[in-house]
């Protein structure tokens, strides 16, 4: 530490070589020309078309050559389809859409139809590596996140700065962030102060001012001062590692109706074969249609009833929503919770930590008469300072706030379960539970009249009855065994709370607090932020009976929790929102979407975002429908030329791509 003074004393941070962490974030690739000709996928279907061109401007004087071009069009086009298609064959023992437009290809050929084979085989190799393309876009705007992970960071170990590997970073480490570089690993800051860029992690859109003391996370943008970090979570338990490992499980999470999609293709895909066999066999003897006629036009319903648009229709929606809300600070494990989160009829909360900040404050600070308020305040934040209990912290915050000077207190203790106790100037203090009111042998001296909120002629007893019943906790300060001060505390509603449950009434949601505090505290908090239903003095195993039957009411309920408490009720609901900022591991693991920056406002938005992600999947599939059975009932009545039936069929499937990635710029 003394290091650090001396760096600071003679100026020479700047000097610091630049170069020695991973720099700034690298960013995800733009949606560019050069990013889509760089495709693979592309590149093989654009090369398909050239040489059907080729073929075609060659069948003029050469028809040996344009056979051959034409093949190696096939195979160049066809070789991704056409080997994704076996492999579904060998290992599933299914059809799919692949084989059967190679299939449809290869008829079209034999019958001498080259061009229109190739074409094909172009448009639909064409439109799978769009597809492709844009459905890698959209799942980069959920995992470019995990590129921002730095690979060194600077370690000062006996006064000299090392690099090393950041896997190699213990708590309790200290590491030298530089202006412009990405933060390594989640800490506290020790020296220095400077605005991070968090959007990576928490979605929001300015830099947050970081000073002394406060927490910084890795995969975080440094801004232009120089940040000396302790690292508190090792670099597997760090919020960016669990971020990562979301992503990587929202990549594999189908949703329901996608896995009803597949099957029905499987299925869908074996009648389409059995029926292009049937219009083969029996068109020429019953209609009377030729062969070539007969067997063209089967090659076309092969193509057009093909349920590419169908199998298109849910997932760059789902990719699509999760990526918007990923950008917003909201992580979700899956498509599948996409879709659930459209459902829900209620949103029901946890109160502490979730509609409240989890912070006790002051509310209240009533001195007896003859007692300086200041001073007394004074005297129980020196002694509580010596605490980590949430209520004395609180205390000592409220002395800071009011600028007090906080003294040395003497053979300071703790008294399990009730509170502290300590001398100042030979007295005896203490500062706990209110409870020895209740005792008679209990010395009361009278409030006074500058006490804050309190009738000037009330007794103790009366002055906790009123502050209890506003939900409040209620100490009392004694001197030498006499009361002589009485404070109370409470849980600050999050600034964002009201208006959050305010937002889903206006959807029609039911909103719900599940609460292990008394009843009295938690009817405060109900009115303060407006919920629906109130239920208090909740054990974990209760507030799992309270979640099913709410769902045996309404339905689907979305549970929102932070603590290790909440993380069965969370479990037992049809969508689990931990909140990632100051949540439990517990919470997070079970939970089916984090709120990375705790902002419960979000909720209302992704809801409204899912239900949008919902119409256009519906809307999809309607279209998807109507495309297919109007190219059928057309290619049998008027006869539709193949290429034709490829267009509609692979611009319906486009359509339906590009319509699900509405989702990427909705504002919901």
């Amino acid at each position: 530490m003394e290091w650090i003074e001396n760096q600071r004393t003679t100026g020479t941070i700047s000097s610091v070589d630049q170069g020695a962490n991973s720099g700034g974030p690298r960013q995800p690739g733009k949606w560019d020309v050069r990013s889509l000709l760089s495709h693979s996928e592309v590149l093989a279907a654009l090369g398909s078309g050239v040489l059907m061109l080729a073929a075609w401007l060659t069948s003029i004087w050469s028809e040996p050559l344009s056979v051959v071009l034409y093949i190696i069009s096939y195979g160049i086009g066809g070789w991704v389809k056409a080997k994704e298609g076996i492999e579904t064959l060998l290992k599933e023992r299914d059809l799919d859409v692949n084989l059967l437009m190679i299939a449809a290809a290869l008829g079209a050929a034999s019958i001498g139809y080259w061009n229109e084979g190739a074409m094909l085989i172009f448009i639909f190799a064409l439109s799978g590596a769009l597809e492709s393309y844009t459905m890698e876009r959209s799942r980069k705007d959920i995992s470019s996140l995990m590129e921002l992970q730095p690979e060194t960071a600077l370690r000062i170990e006996g006064g000299e700065m090392v690099a090393v590997s950041i896997s190699k970073l213990e708590i309790g480490d200290l590491i030298l962030v530089k202006p412009g570089e990405l933060i390594p690993a989640d800490g506290t800051v020790y020296r220095g102060a400077s605005a991070v860029n968090q959007s990576s992690i928490t979605g929001e859109s300015v830099p947050v001012d970081k000073a002394v003391g406060d927490d910084v996370f890795a995969g975080t943008l440094n801004g232009e001062g120089v940040l000396y970090i302790e690292v508190t979570k090792s670099a597997e338990s760090t919020l960016f590692a669990k971020i990562v490992k979301l992503v990587e499980e929202a990549e594999n999470e189908v949703p329901e109706s996608q896995r009803f999609i597949k099957r029905f293709e499987s299925i869908y895909a074996r009648v389409v074969v059995a029926v292009t066999v049937i219009i083969i066999g029996l068109a020429p003897p019953v209609l009377g249609w030729d062969w070539d006629t007969t067997f063209y036009k089967a090659m076309v319903f092969l193509v057009v009833a093909s349920p590419c648009a169908l199998v298109s229709s849910i997932m760059p929606a789902m990719l699509s929503a999760i990526s918007n809300r990923a950008r917003k600070g909201v992580l979700f494990k899956g498509g599948a919770h996409v879709e659930n989160m459209a459902k829900a009829a209620v949103v029901a909360f946890d109160k502490t930590g979730t509609l409240t900040l989890g912070t006790p404050v002051v509310t209240d600070f009533i001195a007896a008469e003859g007692w300086d308020r200041s001073e007394l305040l004074r005297i129980c934040a020196s002694i509580e300072k010596v605490s980590k209990h949430p209520l004395a912290l609180a205390v000592v915050r409220k002395a800071e706030e009011e600028k007090l000077q906080l003294r040395e207190a003497e053979n300071a203790q703790a008294l399990t379960g009730w509170g502290m106790q300590a001398e100042l100037d030979g007295d005896s203090w203490k500062i706990g539970k209110s409870d020895v009111l209740d005792d008679p042998a209990c010395q009361q001296a009278p409030v006074g009249d500058d006490s804050v909120n309190s009738p000037a002629a009330a007794d103790w007893l009366a002055l906790r009855s009123r502050l209890e019943a506003e939900g409040k906790t209620v100490s009392v300060v004694l001197h030498n065994e006499r009361v002589v001060g009485m404070l109370a505390l409470q849980d600050a509603v999050r600034p964002q709370a009201a208006k959050a449950v305010r937002r889903l009434q206006q959807l029609g949601i039911q909103v719900a607090m599940l609460t292990g505090d008394r009843k009295a505290t938690a009817e405060v908090i109900a009115r303060q932020t407006g919920v629906d239903m109130v239920f208090s003095d909740l054990l974990p195993e209760d507030k799992v009976k309270h979640v099913k039957a709410l769902r045996e009411q309404y339905g689907h309920v979305v549970m929102v929790g932070d603590g290790v408490n909440d993380a069965p009720a969370l479990a037992t609901a049809t969508v689990g929102i931990g909140m990632g900022g100051t949540g439990s591991e517990t919470a997070l693991e079970v939970a089916d979407a984090v709120l990375m920056n705790d902002n419960i406002d979000e909720i209302a938005g992704t809801v409204r975002l899912a239900r949008k992600a919902q119409r256009i999947v519906k809307q999809n599939m309607v279209f998807a429908i109507a495309v297919i059975l109007t190219l059928i009932v057309a290619n049998f009545l008027e006869g539709v030329a193949l290429p034709l039936g490829v267009i509609g069929h692979e611009g319906s499937t486009i359509l339906v791509i590009l319509n699900g990635l509405r989702l990427l710029r909705s504002n919901a």
